[in-house]
């Protein structure tokens, strides 16, 4: 049986007035799956999540929730669905946890066990019967997103949801994150400046430009060059003459750092060469490291190449 997906942006346009913010954007995401939206301010992110969540509608084109289609079968689909658009709305004189039980009691068949196990989820049990005016700018995402949970979603929208979150908190809730996916099936769509911290979480991802979709893969297709640098360390320090003598038996000629560190450019077949040969010589490697793009890297890298 063929598995439906998440979400589905099928040929997505939006207009105001004349102006065209968002141009035939198409993608599809998968049950289980982290995918990030990337893209300079005003590119249009948060006006495709605003009309993935009902927000505002798409001027044309489809929108699919676990096959649901929003525009046609709207109360259904958006019972799958959990999001924080820009920022958590939220009744800063009552508590967290009334705010929690208001949603609850707007949302279908969430009982108060219900309510106890996001509060926990989000670690905010020892705070949850504070007032949100009193709460830091990191507890109320953190509350926002445990109103975000309260409906049992198989999708969830998180516009810049690591904003204001000191370094434990984002650690935190990469792994709320990866553990939604991985262990509950959550499809979860992310959009954040911190690309480092969608590096860890998002297996694919989408860079949106002036409203137009550049580009939609793989994480791990970031890396695609056959050749890249390897960094080598040695046990011992070494002089710069003997590694070069030492590889030139298989024509490598090294970047040497140190005593005990170099750089060989080249593609695996040619490292496991040197590996073997340089431990044929008796020259003990401690560690082999390939430098690979950051997500960061490629971002930048593809951004720049559109405006030039």
């Amino acid at each position: 049986m063929e598995t439906v997906n998440a979400v589905e942006l099928k040929n997505i346009t939006k207009f105001i007035g004349k102006r065209k913010i968002i141009d035939n954007v198409s993608f599809e995401i998968k049950p289980g799956e982290i995918f990030g939206l990337l893209g300079p301010n005003g590119a249009g992110k948060t006006t495709i999540m605003r009309m993935i969540t009902g927000l505002i509608k798409p001027s044309n084109g489809e929108i699919h929730i676990n096959g649901l289609d929003l525009s046609k079968q709207y109360e259904d689909a958006m019972a799958n669905l959990g999001a924080i658009i820009e920022s958590p709305d939220l009744y800063k004189h009552l508590s967290g946890r009334l705010n929690l039980k208001i949603l609850a009691n707007m949302s279908r068949n969430v009982t108060g066990e219900k309510v106890k196990e996001v509060i926990e989820f989000v670690g905010l049990t020892d705070r949850i019967n504070d007032k949100v005016s009193k709460y830091s700018l990191g507890m109320r995402q953190r509350l926002g997103i445990a109103a975000s949970l309260i409906g049992n979603p198989k999708v969830l929208i998180l516009d810049e949801p690591l904003n204001g979150l000191d370094p434990d908190g984002v650690k935190e809730m990469r792994e709320t994150f990866l553990d939604l996916a991985r262990n509950h099936q959550v499809c979860i769509i992310l959009s954040s400046h911190i690309l480092s911290e969608m590096e860890q979480v998002c297996d694919r991802f989408a860079i949106i430009d002036k409203g137009i979709l550049i580009e939609s893969k793989e994480l791990s297709e970031t890396n695609g060059e056959s050749v890249l640098p390897f960094n080598f360390e040695t046990l011992f320090e070494l002089e710069s003459e003997r590694i070069c003598e030492v590889l030139q038996k298989i024509e490598i000629t090294p970047e040497i750092r140190s005593g005990k560190e170099f750089t060989i450019h080249g593609d695996r077949e040619l490292i496991s060469k040197a590996v073997s040969l340089l431990v044929k010589e008796d020259i003990a490697v401690v560690s082999v490291v390939p430098y690979k793009k950051s997500l960061e890297d490629y971002f930048i890298k593809r951004v720049g190449e559109l405006g030039e």
